[in-house]
């Protein structure tokens, strides 16, 4: 067989504007695209009918749509990463693999095996920057230390940008450079050991970039833009989504701003996959009461907001952002319910889940995050639900029996359970503070 490349697909699920891909098609050899259905990620997944696979599986289908028109194909392979790539070394006379960065620990211990074992085989791993304008230690302090506060570090991110970070690289201009072979067998999503979701991620709305500072707190209606499960998989390049952002609305700007921020803070401290990124707050005694963070699951608190927006959640896959924070902070604050149980529970509902945008939100809403609201600040659900809700529609469309007897009745008192929540915050701080002397 004839001397080759890989490029290896991963949260990069497109063709065009592509900056891994445009590496390996400048290169000398043609281009084999792999991508790898790893089963130590899918094993995780108790839902077998989970819509971000079937999302990953539509998005190659695409991929291989396009790639079939010009004489190519995807090799699809289904296992665990560092097996797959013994056997694709042997199926191939490989040169060098590119792919792109992935900033989560589990892929930083993943790749680092296999570009372990690759090396042993004589072959190269290229990695390129793809699903961040800046990355790793790109935007840091004058003395070269990494910001822990938002502000500072989305001013010089915005000063560092030029025109030149958001130009797309032309991917698709030398598709010709793919390495052509008859279409290797495409598996079945039965195959990859799952079924036909029974929901389905809303379509990309581009139009609300334009309004998205104007109506992206109200829930009942499509105001946020839907991109995040776009981003998440790589099926909407971050150049593109700036250049729009740029050009429309500078708050959606922030938003992919504060995206970059939380991904830089998670890989310069994997800790914070389970850990506070203020570690007096892991000495918070939660309650962890399971009879009410059950309810809190299903929607069944008795505050209407919050309900509904765990009903949403459930239904859909996805919850609109401003009752994120709402949920998540009657859950910590007023369950006192440890906020890495909502995390996970997040995780595995939420179509557009990402590590360190779920990790961070999480605990900013905490107290315990880089840059977090005060552990003083409780969300109240009624006076939320007043001010972004005021005609009850969103709640209606999730709570219908809101204002009857059959609805259910609150399950803590706002007031008290705000009370107990500062005490509670208060010892916690106070105990690490007598700790360090």
């Amino acid at each position: 067989m004839a001397k080759t490349n890989l490029f290896w697909f991963r949260r990069d699920l497109r063709l065009h504007d592509n900056a891994g891909l445009f590496q390996a098609l400048q290169s000398e050899f043609p281009v084999v695209p792999v991508f790898i259905f790893d089963t130590d990620i899918l094993q995780e997944l108790e839902n077998k009918k989970d819509p971000r696979v079937s999302f990953i599986y539509s998005a190659l289908q695409k991929v291989q749509g396009q790639l079939l028109e010009i004489g190519s194909t995807l090799d699809i392979r289904i296992g665990k990463p560092l097996q797959i790539w013994e056997q694709l070394i042997e199926a191939y006379d490989i040169h060098t693999v590119y792919t792109n960065h992935d900033y989560e620990p589990y892929a930083g211990e993943r790749d680092r095996a296999i570009d372990k074992m690759l090396q042993a085989r004589g072959v190269e791993l290229r990695t390129f920057k793809d699903q961040v304008i800046f990355e790793k230690n790109e935007i840091v302090k004058d003395d070269g230390t990494h910001y822990s506060i938002y502000t500072p570090y989305a001013k010089k991110w915005r000063n560092a940008l030029t025109p030149a970070r958001i130009k797309p690289y032309p991917s698709l201009e030398i598709k010709d450079h793919f390495y052509k072979q008859p279409p290797k067998l495409f598996p079945t999503l039965q195959e990859v050991g799952f079924e036909s979701p029974d929901i389905f991620p809303e379509p990309i709305n581009d139009q609300v970039i334009q309004t998205y500072d104007r109506t992206r707190d109200i829930p009942s209606i499509n105001g946020t833009t839907r991109f995040g499960v776009h981003l998440r998989f790589g099926t909407v390049s971050i150049r593109e989504l700036l250049a729009r952002a740029l050009k429309n609305n500078q708050t959606f700007l922030g938003e992919l701003i504060w995206r970059e921020f939380f991904m830089q803070m998670l890989w310069k401290q994997p800790r914070l996959q389970q850990e506070s990124c203020k570690q007096a707050y892991d000495r918070i005694r939660w309650r962890n009461k399971e009879s009410e963070f059950l309810q809190w699951c299903r929607g069944e608190t008795g505050y209407p907001i919050i309900d509904a927006g765990m009903r949403e959640l459930n239904a859909t896959g996805f919850m609109h952002n401003r009752v994120r924070m709402i949920t998540a902070s009657f859950l910590v604050k007023n369950l006192l319910i440890d906020w890495r149980w909502g995390e996970a529970y997040f995780a595995e509902k939420l179509l557009d889940y990402e590590l360190a945008s779920n990790n961070g939100n999480w605990q900013w809403v905490a107290g315990c995050g880089c840059d977090a609201a005060p552990y003083f600040r409780v969300f109240n659900p009624e006076t939320q639900a007043r001010r972004f809700d005021p005609e009850k529609r969103y709640i209606k469309k999730w709570v219908p029996e809101w204002d009857s007897p059959k609805y259910t009745r609150p399950i803590v008192d706002l007031d008290r359970s705000r009370e107990r929540c500062l005490k509670v915050y208060k010892e916690a701080l106070l105990t690490d503070k007598q700790a360090l002397g």
